[in-house]
Order: C-alpha cells, then structure tokens, then sequence
C-alpha cells in the first residue's frame, strides 16, 4: 500500500508536514501511554522517537484491504523498544491509529517521551 509506504517513510524520516498529508482530519488515534493522545500529540511523539533514535526499523508488516499493522523496533543509546501500530485506511489516507508501545522499554531507553 503507498499509503503506509508514505508514512512510515514520512515519520521515520522526521518529516512531519509530509506525514500530516496522509492524516485525515479527524483521524482517530490510541495508545497505550498514559498521556492523552490526539493526531498533534502523536506526531510530536513521533517526531520525538525519529529525533532521538539511532534507527527505526520496520521488524514486520502485514497488510489488508482496510489497513496494516507493523511492528517497529526503536533503536535508543541503550537499548531498543518495540512499537506495533495499527493503521485504518481509507480512500488512501489513515483514518484511524493504534499505538501499542512496550512500555517498559520506551521509559528506560526513551525517557519522558510523551511526558509534555
């Protein structure tokens, strides 16, 4: 799917005026992390994860007709944490997010990452 090729290629890389685009307006988006989460907060996390990484790699992605969900591995200084993201599409935007982040690892190796 282009779409998803476009925003994991978009946020990896930092650029999130190119991720907004494939966002539709009332996107909605989850998490697991314990901080309320809207498309604006989710691409400042995002933006934080892609500055602060030393790699993001798609470990696994498996596609449908209505979305896809991936598995990333966050590559930090000291270690590296898992995130799954499931993605809702429509009409080639995102319609919808999940984030499922291992917890434990985001605050040891990314510490304050959704912290305001």
């Amino acid at each position: 799917m282009e779409v998803v090729d476009f925003w994991v290629r978009s946020w990896t890389s930092d650029d999130l005026v190119a991720a907004r685009k494939v966002l539709t307006p009332d996107v909605e988006v989850e998490w697991n992390l314990d901080a309320p989460v809207d498309d604006e907060e989710l691409l400042q996390v995002l933006h934080r994860i892609a500055a602060f990484a030393d790699g993001i790699r798609v470990a696994a992605r498996t596609e449908a007709l209505d979305g896809a969900t991936l598995i990333y591995d966050l590559t930090a200084p000291f270690g590296t944490a898992r995130l799954v993201e499931f993605l809702g599409i429509e009409d080639s935007r995102i319609i919808e997010i999940r984030h499922v982040y291992d917890v434990v690892a985001i605050d040891r190796y990314f510490p304050d990452l959704y912290k305001n």
